[in-house]
């Protein structure tokens, strides 16, 4: 890894992964290009704020679960050859059941350049501390659809609680969060703002 970047179970010992690119519960239906490894990998800064989230959440009983966090161009590239498979809907149904694929750009829910590349965004959620059960965040992780956004009306009250939860202590310790995407945090100050990494997660 250049320089920079740490894994993340280095920096938080208990975190919890589950990298979906790695394999194929995701809207491509397969594994993506340039992650062959299943560790998180972020900015030294994003890692040990991600820390201090994760302690502060203990408090409560909740701990963090990552989806995704460094993402290689290489898997971005991936994205946008995918997007251009028009006959390819292997998982339409379960990730973007009301929107056509060729749409997932330009509504802003995949990016041909992603802050991911850059090393500070991390997507994630909750799950509960002693069970390791999932926290009920009103929708699933990259699914493509008003639900998913911070202002959606199609969740419930304590749907809305636990995105909030994570939203305020996210941004407590210098997350911000995304509109359409209630998993999807970037730490600022980005050690790289105008770098896009292509090294491989393993």
């Amino acid at each position: 890894m250049p320089k920079g970047f740490v894994y993340v179970d280095e920096v938080i010992p208990d975190i919890i992964v589950d990298l979906r690119y790695t394999g194929t519960n995701n809207f491509l239906g397969s594994p993506v290009t340039g992650y062959k490894g299943s560790r998180a990998i972020l900015t030294e800064p994003a890692a040990k704020a991600l820390g201090k989230v994760q302690e502060d959440l203990k408090n409560s009983g909740y701990c963090i679960k990552i989806f995704d966090a460094y993402r290689p161009q290489r898997a971005v590239d991936h994205f946008i050859k995918w997007s251009r498979d028009k006959a390819d809907t292997l998982m339409k149904r379960d990730f973007y059941p009301k929107l056509p694929k060729d749409q997932l750009f330009r509504l802003g829910y995949i990016a041909t350049k992603s802050g991911h590349s850059r090393g500070s965004t991390v997507d994630l959620s909750l799950v509960e501390a002693e069970s390791g059960e999932p926290v009920d965040m009103g929708g699933s992780y990259d699914f493509f659809g008003e639900i998913s956004h911070h202002s959606s009306t199609q969740v419930s009250e304590k749907q809305k609680e636990n995105r909030e939860l994570l939203r305020k202590t996210m941004r407590k310790y210098g997350f911000f969060s995304y509109s359409q995407e209630w998993w999807h945090y970037t730490f600022r100050p980005e050690m790289f703002p105008n770098t896009y990494f292509d090294f491989v997660v393993e």
